[in-house]
């Protein structure tokens, strides 16, 4: 018997794939984890931005196979950076081009000018590569406000792919000839919100198999028993998709705290009567610490909608109090500060607190998932997705790590 910890997009998948019997556990009264989508007063909204981004075809295809064609909109990514007075492209680094002629010329000075550091860090890296000033007016203040972190403690590849690097020849040739290409130039979305992935992947699972309002209280890893509210289970494997810490509290297994931290998020979901100003944008970065905000994203402008429907990420430390109603209104007068609201009247909002939200990647956290992964395997336990495999990963890797580990389980267990 599998036992799968958690009903979102990397338990669902590993049920979808595995040649075993299994139970599906959630905690929530619902599936779909972070991708949950709400609907309130005509809007349509998610816990997030959550907008895939597919690189392979069949990946793509087996999650939208349960879903009507027509119902999913493929966008290509419109986003900027408010930076001033004005919006600058993004990445940033490849748009210097468009800041005021003096801070151009300090961009592309500090781009050519000699360094000879090693990298030995993530904010280490930023000055390196592109130069005190593109790191100092967008690349440290934007993943400070984005990370709630000192940038030194992180590694040097913690956002993997999903870093927007540029070497000299591209930020020069972006000059002329635009090219804002990346890992997500297009996206897909369906106009149900994300949990219309999410029910998709659900579709073909038996629903006897899947267990709401039910949370893991401890793992027996030697006698291989879990305990689920008040009964126990006997298990052939366990597929985790919780955070990585929490599982190996469940487990009993020691781990020091300071190696594992985090952000939290606080997302508010804002409708309003009338569209706003900004028609094009699918969401824009705030670096500046004027607003509380990192992010911003424009849900109307995906839907081609024409009342305005936002959503707004502020992120915190770990450890911080969150007033959400303070922090609501400091958002309302921050929007109308950017510009981002002009006399449009709020009638819906919505909010939610991830935590954790974004992990912080260490080399000591690196490290110490991979030696406690191997020992989890070794007692038949599997963590996987972005918190179970404690790494910044899009819905697409969480899929393909799912799907490689049933491979594996369903090989090992035909042996």
């Amino acid at each position: 018997m599998d036992i799968i910890i958690g009903a979102g997009i990397s338990g669902l998948t590993y049920a979808n794939f595995t040649n075993n019997n299994y139970i599906i556990f959630e905690a929530d009264s619902e599936i779909g984890g972070y991708c949950k989508t709400i609907k309130q007063d005509g809007f349509t909204w998610d816990y997030s931005g959550h907008f895939f981004h597919f690189q392979h075809q069949w990946i793509e295809d087996y999650i939208t196979k349960n879903i009507a064609v027509d119902s999913i909109l493929k966008c290509k990514k419109e986003t900027q950076i408010k930076y001033n007075d004005r919006y600058i492209d993004f990445p940033f680094q490849k748009n210097i081009h468009q800041l005021e002629q003096q801070e151009f010329i300090d961009c592309l000075y500090d781009l050519f000018e000699e360094k000879e550091e090693e990298i030995s860090n993530f904010k280490n890296m930023l000055y390196v590569k592109f130069g005190k000033s593109i790191a100092n007016k967008f690349l440290i203040p934007y993943n400070e406000k984005l990370y709630a972190c000192d940038l030194n403690t992180l590694d040097v590849g913690a956002m993997g792919r999903f870093f927007p690097h540029a070497n000299k020849e591209e930020i020069i040739s972006n000059f002329k000839k635009t090219d804002t290409n990346s890992y997500n130039s297009y996206f897909t979305y369906p106009r149900g919100g994300a949990i219309e992935y999410v029910k998709s992947l659900a579709h073909k699972l038996d629903q006897d198999k899947l267990f709401l309002n039910e949370r893991v209280k401890s793992i027996d890893t030697k006698n291989k028993v879990v305990t689920i509210n008040s009964r126990e289970l006997k298990y052939d494997n366990i597929i985790s998709s919780i955070p990585f810490p929490a599982l190996l509290s469940l487990c009993k297994i020691e781990y020091d705290k300071e190696v594992y931290t985090w952000n939290k998020v606080l997302v508010f979901n804002l409708g309003f009567d009338k569209k706003g100003n900004d028609k094009k944008n699918n969401w824009v970065y705030f670096p500046e610490k004027e607003y509380c905000f990192y992010r911003i994203g424009y849900y109307d402008n995906i839907f081609n909608d024409d009342r305005m429907s936002l959503y707004v990420e502020l992120a915190f430390k770990k450890d911080d109090i969150i007033d959400v109603e303070f922090c609501k209104k400091q958002v309302l007068i921050d929007l109308e500060k950017a510009g981002v609201v002009s006399g449009q009247k709020l009638i819906s909002s919505h909010s939610v607190i991830m935590n954790p939200a974004y992990v912080h990647i260490k080399q000591e956290s690196i490290a110490d998932v991979n030696l406690k992964k191997d020992l989890l395997a070794s007692y038949g336990v599997y963590s996987i997705g972005r918190y179970g495999s404690w790494t910044y990963s899009s819905i697409e890797d969480n899929m393909i790590e799912a799907i490689n580990l049933s491979k594996k389980i369903n090989s090992k267990d035909q042996c």
